[in-house]
């Protein structure tokens, strides 16, 4: 079965256009033409396909051993067909019978070609999964094809991509034919091929358009240690700059706000806050807390739990609409977060002082009752001036009249709380938070945000509320 110079190359044009290895199409090809030969000439036939690309040519060949007396038609064959077929047959040779392409009848035709051809789709949804899985975690561009119920389908070029509901950001809306910039987040194998997963919510996207944006972070001068995304609303990074001479916040600010107002356009007007990192809790967490101006903060045991104290006019703004302004702090530094004001610190202070005095402020009291008291447990005046009276009085050396008189004098001392016990201050909204490590982020605009480009060149200048303050961090 000669096959022409073209068909060939028309082969040839078929893999470059897949992408797919040539020698796996002719092999392929010989595969299904065997295939084909043994539906003619039953199952255990010896058939071979040989193959000449030089000249341009395939045959298919079915060997049979040449015997006396055939016993199986589908390897042997008797002396006398042999030497018609070959002049200088003899017993026990293997004798290659060529088959004409008249002889494999139009359906083995049309399922060689469908081998064919489900082989070669095979090989391009391989080279595809294998391209992509390299590139999880790049952000790609591409058509907008189409929108199935709340899903996007982008077209990459090569491949197809889903950006389902769920990846969105709330409340944008794309068109076919749109240009869509999103990020790999998943490749997977599925029945009818690779499908690559895409989101523009995750957090990494906003790292690498940060990336894109800012030659700092390029080089790797300005490192974005963190991210806390609320995706479409308001969101914070923190960045670390490794060269003193660079400031890390004002590379990704850029002049006028212009490298971050970039990244909001691209996310659909989302604020963003920038601040910058520092390797103390404490310190990272004040600033995360901007716009808020922090008054003190300390870190508490060993539950990564820091208390933030706020001026009282300051509260709502370190929360925030909805807590959003503390939630994405929490996230951010991975802190759990207890914010309260000056009056709620003041009332806490006071309450821990009230809640422990101890007996020696008692000056009515003898030492030798004090010491009888601690040792039976009543260390505090509270203890005490909640202590039976019979139980006070049945310690040794003490008596009746001696407790009564301790008695009295802790109620004298501890004054009102007897009749209005002591209390832990009332809980105003407060955030006590634990936050996500997530990967990276930065802030622009009054109020920490980034907003307009007027906004971001305005908070320059280092105003209350805006980037300058962000950028600097002093206020940590």
């Amino acid at each position: 079965m000669d096959m022409s110079f073209e068909v060939l190359q028309a082969l040839k044009l078929i893999a470059r256009e897949k992408d797919v290895d040539e020698n796996l199409i002719m092999e392929t090809l010989q595969a299904a033409l065997v295939s084909a030969a043994r539906k003619k000439y039953g199952a255990m036939a010896n058939i071979v396909a040989e193959m000449d690309e030089d000249l341009g040519s395939l045959h298919i060949y079915c060997l049979k051993t040449v015997v006396d007396k055939v016993e199986d038609p589908q390897i042997q064959i008797g002396l006398m067909e042999a030497i018609d077929i070959d002049a200088d047959a003899v017993l026990g040779q293997e004798l290659r019978i060529e088959i004409p392409p008249e002889q494999f009848g139009r359906n083995a035709i049309q399922a060689a070609k469908q081998v064919v051809i489900q082989r070669v789709r095979e090989a391009e949804r391989e080279r595809v999964f294998k391209e992509y899985e390299k590139r999880v975690g790049e952000v790609v561009t591409g058509g907008v094809q189409q929108v199935d119920r709340g899903n996007i389908i982008v077209n990459l070029g090569k491949t197809e991509a889903i950006l389902p509901q769920r990846e969105q950001i709330p409340r944008e809306q794309f068109r076919q034919g749109n240009t869509i910039k999103a990020y790999i987040v998943e490749v997977s194998r599925t029945a009818k091929g690779p499908q690559v997963v895409l989101s523009r919510s995750h957090s990494e996207f906003m790292k690498k358009l940060f990336t894109m944006e800012v030659p700092e972070i390029e080089a790797g001068i300005v490192e974005i240690k963190a991210v806390a995304r609320e995706p479409g609303s308001r969101s914070k990074i923190a960045v670390q700059s490794k060269d003193d001479k660079v400031d890390g916040v004002g590379a990704c600010v850029g002049m006028k706000g212009s490298r971050v107002q970039s990244v909001v356009r691209e996310l659909g007007g989302e604020r963003i806050d920038v601040v910058l990192w520092d390797s103390d809790p404490v310190v990272f967490v004040t600033r995360a807390l901007s716009p808020a101006r922090v008054i003190h903060a300390s870190m508490e045991g060993k539950d990564n739990k820091v208390t933030v104290v706020v001026a009282d006019d300051q509260l709502s703004l370190a929360i925030g609409k909805g807590g959003q302004n503390a939630r994405l702090a929490a996230k951010l530094t991975s802190l759990k977060i207890d914010l309260i004001n000056e009056s709620q610190h003041a009332e806490r202070l006071e309450f821990q002082k009230m809640a422990k005095i101890p007996l020696t402020e008692l000056a009515e009291l003898d030492e030798d009752v004090r010491t009888k008291l601690v040792e039976a447990g009543y260390a505090t005046v509270q203890d005490l001036a909640g202590a039976e009276a019979s139980q006070v009085a049945a310690l040794e050396g003490v008596g009746e009249e001696k407790a009564a008189a301790a008695i009295e004098a802790a109620k004298a001392k501890i004054g009102h709380l007897r009749e209005k016990p002591v209390a832990p201050p009332a809980a105003e909204p407060q955030i006590q938070m634990e936050g996500e490590r997530t990967a990276d982020g930065v802030g622009v605009g009054e109020s920490g945000e980034a907003g307009e480009a007027g906004e971001a060149g305005e908070a320059e200048t280092g105003e209350s509320g805006e980037v300058g303050e962000a950028r600097t961090g002093e206020e940590a």
